[in-house]
């Protein structure tokens, strides 16, 4: 039995510190890699293989993402069917192995391998993931799943924020590649000797092994995560968190130039700023649902999406002066939109949070993994269609980045209806 004490309590106990510090070393080094290539390849490749910078930026990008459709399958697979510490040391290791050979292409400037080694990248991605989120449960009690996921959630955003500027920060050296090169091996070695650490799991029961077919394993994940409707439509409010999401990060860079007049620190501060509303988010998630797992805060996130969306919208400053990060906290005209930033982010993290938790109790043990996989097939794919979606409505009808961002608040109030009847739904289950 457990104390009901802060969530940060865990991260002073082994069965969760090292995996903890394994995952988000993995999401930091992620990030660094694929900024610092991307900057690279804008600033001082001008392009490869004779595309433009942007036609290589959106390769890049479909590289890392191609696996998680790919290999899903197989990797939840496998998750199901081998203890999962196993498979965190494996695919650490593999970490070192991708970053040395990145190491090489950066030292020397072969820009073709380091988008080879992108998409090497994205499969490691890709069988970690069914194991991140499978293994909580059976390293947490329940009344700590909400705690747990509430920290895994802050310190992947965190993660990502901190793999970003540490990007950036890292270009203004004359050595910014070679330093890379040495950053990215350091941190792929600290989390596998993070990984090291990590406690075995109980795997007895596991699901018979199959024979290794991507694409039809893949196909077998959307069968399964169908079974239980309930389940499946907590799969699809995630995957729409992760549309708006990847639609708001997308967009920061040109709404800060075009819509702010801003320089590339406000395009930081921007991210910080929406980081930190998720982090919030997530950490209240715990206490205000009791410890329980419980979906009642994810209705009062999707709606608080809506509200912050279309108030960024009428925000907007309609004559902006030039601004660095400093003008936007200094100069009351934009404390709005920096609010509302904050607001969907901490709005964010308390749909998220529940929901995965909710997915990880309602699952088998022994499907965990798998359905997990799905979510990732299931978010990937959201996250392309939002691309594309960005592309029809910023690129060929002409909307502003601030229209668009309030068409998708509105879109997103069919989603507090369904995430509204589904924690009723599950409320109503768990009293009968």
């Amino acid at each position: 039995m457990t104390t009901r004490s802060s969530q940060f309590r865990l991260l002073g106990q082994r069965r969760f510190l090292p995996f903890y510090l394994t995952q988000f070393s993995g999401a930091f080094n992620d990030n660094l890699y694929k900024n610092a290539l991307l900057l690279l390849v804008t600033y001082s490749a001008g392009g490869l293989m004779g595309l433009s910078v942007n036609v290589v930026v959106n390769v890049a990008a479909f590289l890392f993402i191609l696996p998680f459709f790919l290999f899903s399958g197989v990797a939840g697979q496998l998750a199901d069917s081998l203890e999962k510490s196993r498979i965190i040391r494996a695919v650490k290791l593999l970490e070192i192995v991708i970053m040395s050979l990145a190491a090489v292409g950066l030292w020397f400037g072969w820009y073709e391998l380091l988008l080879v080694l992108l998409f090497l990248m994205g499969a490691q991605s890709t069988f970690f993931g069914p194991v991140k989120y499978a293994i909580l449960p059976q390293v947490l009690a329940e009344d700590e799943l909400v705690g747990g996921n509430a920290l895994v959630s802050m310190g992947t955003f965190v993660a990502i924020l901190l793999g970003t500027i540490a990007a950036g920060v890292v270009m203004g050296f004359e050595a910014a590649a070679k330093l890379t090169a040495v950053a990215v091996v350091a941190m792929a070695i600290l989390g596998y000797l993070a990984a090291r650490q990590v406690p075995v799991t109980d795997n007895r029961g596991a699901a018979a092994k199959e024979r290794l077919q991507p694409l039809r394993e893949t196909w077998r994940l959307m069968c399964l995560a169908a079974e239980q409707r309930k389940v499946l439509l907590g799969i699809m409010a995630i995957s729409w968190f992760w549309f708006l999401g990847a639609a708001y990060l997308t967009q920061f860079p040109n709404f800060a130039k075009t819509n702010l007049l801003g320089d590339e620190t406000v395009v930081t501060l921007l991210l910080a700023i929406f980081i930190i509303g998720i982090s919030v988010g997530s950490m209240l998630c715990e206490k205000l649902t009791g410890h329980h797992v419980t979906l009642k805060l994810v209705p009062w996130g999707a709606a608080g999406l809506s509200l912050f969306g279309v108030d960024l919208y009428f925000a907007v400053p309609g004559d902006p002066v030039a601004s660095t990060w400093w003008t936007l906290l200094s100069d009351p005209v934009y404390a709005r939109v920096l609010i509302d930033l904050l607001g969907i982010g901490v709005c964010g993290g308390l749909f998220i949070v529940p929901l995965y938790a909710f997915i990880q109790h309602e699952t088998p043990k022994f499907k965990r993994a798998r359905i997990i996989a799905a979510l990732n097939v299931m978010n990937s794919l959201f996250m392309v269609v939002s691309a594309l979606t960005g592309i029809v409505v910023l690129g060929l009808l002409g909307v502003s980045i601030p229209g668009f961002l309030m068409l998708l608040s509105l879109a997103n109030l069919a989603v507090v209806v369904l995430v509204w009847r589904l924690a009723r739904r599950v409320a109503a289950a768990s009293c009968g």
